[in-house]
């Protein structure tokens, strides 16, 4: 079998299987299926193979092609799981039109594991030093417990940089943005709809912290600070208030979501928030409200004359004869908990289109491409 016909039978198997995050849709299938596959797959290839639980019934699977010793060791990152599939025209059917692979997960991101997967095929042909490993995870569409969970027993990997899979349209993810999500709780007074005069309106109340939002985000987007991912941004997410079409609400909450930059904290986004709320309560006392921090992913960057970043920029304009520009990210990866615990880390993927859209795609050219650009890299770095 040659190599496009190897990945794209590769590819098609993986997208075939429901992998949605349970987390992200009551019932979906989550991660066991494609985590037995995966382990299977290595198996049959001469691979390690380790399953490491990250929650129950929640497997990262851990592929490793061991080296002779002595070398350093590299990593790559997929994730399993992906997100619904509601709406889409037979999402777990892979089809090839045009040379593009349609299907569920196809470009987020099922093309970069199955590359990395043959990779690591193509690392127990060579006579390496260092270990080349996969780690395939779960979870990351929501909380990322998959990677956590890797990086907790970094141990037991010792790599020494890690590539991230994700598709940056064969560019060089150097950077991308971080993100807060926040709950901001208003509290008014009920009362029956006949009768206003005994009652605060909650929902009436979080008018003005909606206005305060839009024009704080207008401000950020204004200012540029950042070369690569220019600025942060804020927006409401969801509203929820209210009890009865009678009843003025007593109760209204408001979810925003803060992306950030890499010298924002999400300390730093807290107090910002709470001042515009300060500043609402000191000209209207019954104005009362509760800020809550949900969750914060930070963001991430590495120097662009990092050694991993020069190295991959150097395979990547061999194989495709054309300048790769370093580039900023807007979405949120995995390479931030990498990048926290110390880890040296850079991401590059295939081109498509489709992430969390009804109609998903990847370019498979492409996706031979990162394939072998990851195995350029991997003789280099783990000889």
């Amino acid at each position: 079998m040659n190599e496009s016909n190897e990945l794209r039978e590769l590819l098609a198997a993986l997208v075939a299987i429901d992998s949605v995050n349970p987390a992200l849709v009551s019932g979906g299938a989550g991660e066991t299926q494609i985590a037995q596959f995966i382990a299977d797959w290595g198996y049959q290839n001469g691979l390690q193979v380790i399953v490491q639980e990250a929650a129950p019934a929640r497997p990262n699977v851990i592929l490793i092609a061991r080296g002779s010793g002595g070398g350093k060791s590299l990593m790559f990152n997929a994730h399993t799981d992906t997100v619904g599939t509601a709406e889409m025209h037979a999402p777990l059917k892979p089809a090839i039109k045009d040379g593009r692979m349609f299907g569920r997960g196809s470009y987020d991101m099922k093309s970069g594991l199955a590359a990395s997967m043959l990779a690591l095929k193509h690392a127990q042909t060579l006579p390496l030093a260092g270990d080349v490993i996969l780690s395939a995870v779960v979870d990351e569409e929501y909380a990322s417990i998959g990677t956590q969970a890797l990086i907790r027993e970094w141990q037991r990997w010792q790599a020494d940089a890690a590539v991230i899979t994700e598709p940056t349209e064969l560019e060089i993810s150097i950077a991308h943005k971080g993100f807060v999500w926040l709950d901001i709780e208003v509290f008014g007074k009920s009362a029956h709809g006949s009768r206003p005069q005994l009652g605060i309106d909650a929902i009436a109340k979080i008018g003005e912290v909606l206005l305060r939002t839009a024009e704080l985000d207008r401000r950020l987007r204004a200012r540029p600070s950042h070369d690569l991912l220019h600025s942060g941004s804020i927006h409401a997410s969801t509203i929820h208030g209210g009890e009865e079409n009678s009843m003025i609400p007593a109760y209204c909450k408001l979810v925003v979501e803060r992306r950030t930059l890499p010298h924002e904290s999400a300390d730093d986004v807290q107090a910002e928030l709470q001042s515009i709320l300060d500043d609402i309560a000191a000209a209207d006392p019954d104005f009362k409200a509760r800020l809550t921090t949900t969750l914060a992913r930070q963001p991430f960057a590495i120097a662009p004359e990092h050694p991993l970043v020069q190295s991959l920029k150097r395979h990547a304009e061999a194989q495709l004869q054309t300048p790769v520009p370093l580039v900023g990210s807007s979405f949120w990866m995995d390479a931030a908990l990498f990048a926290q615990a110390g880890i040296p880390t850079a991401a590059l993927g295939p081109k498509g289109t489709g992430a969390h859209a009804r109609v998903e795609w990847v370019d498979l050219a492409s996706v031979q491409h990162c394939r072998a650009i990851y195995c350029r890299l991997l003789s280099e770095f783990c000889r």
